[in-house]
């Protein structure tokens, strides 16, 4: 197992729409234990692909705090949203020490496949349901930022200008 980098933003890859995993095969069996390995390390709830520069669909989320036994969700897709939004401050490891106040349902119904190709559905609350809005919403290029109110946009933006100069100045020339 590797520890990949995670991408941070304005990297370019984090907005790109991940295209669909059609063969999961032995690429992929790395990639999601290469993806989990470095979510632990960073001590993440979940993290997909393209954080990791591989704009596929495939997120890996930690349903379980304790027993550190995360779940690869390839393909995941939201069937279901239930509940009244609910707004609460969320973070992102591709935004390091960046939180905001983000609206999303309390209960998710999520249908993906796992590393067998089987179809699995998820029926998650709270932490993980918010997880799992988050890491899906990467697979469409989709950031958390983008999901906050007027007021934390504003507060925000001179964090981002710097994560963009920043950004710029390291990759300048590449």
């Amino acid at each position: 197992m590797a520890i990949l980098e995670i991408r941070k933003y304005p990297d370019p890859v984090l907005r790109e729409v991940s295209r669909p995993i059609e063969i999961i095969d032995k690429k992929v069996r790395i990639l999601a234990k290469d993806m989990a390995e470095t979510m632990r390390n960073a001590n993440g709830l979940g993290l997909a692909a393209p954080q990791v520069g591989m704009a596929v669909r495939m997120v890996v989320i930690e349903f379980d705090l304790e027993k550190h036994d995360p779940r690869v969700l390839v393909n995941p897709v939201i069937v279901k949203r239930i509940g009244r939004r609910e707004e609460r401050d969320e973070g992102c490891l591709s935004f390091p020490e960046l939180r905001s106040q983000v609206k999303r349902s309390p209960r998710v119904i999520c249908q993906a496949q796992n590393l067998e190709g089987e179809i699995v559905r998820h029926d998650v609350e709270g932490l993980i349901a918010r997880a799992m809005q988050h890491e899906t919403d990467h697979l469409d290029g989709m950031l958390f930022v983008d999901k906050v109110g007027p007021s934390d946009k504003q507060s925000l933006r001179r964090d981002l200008a710097e994560m963009e100069r920043n950004w710029s100045e390291t990759h300048s020339g590449r």
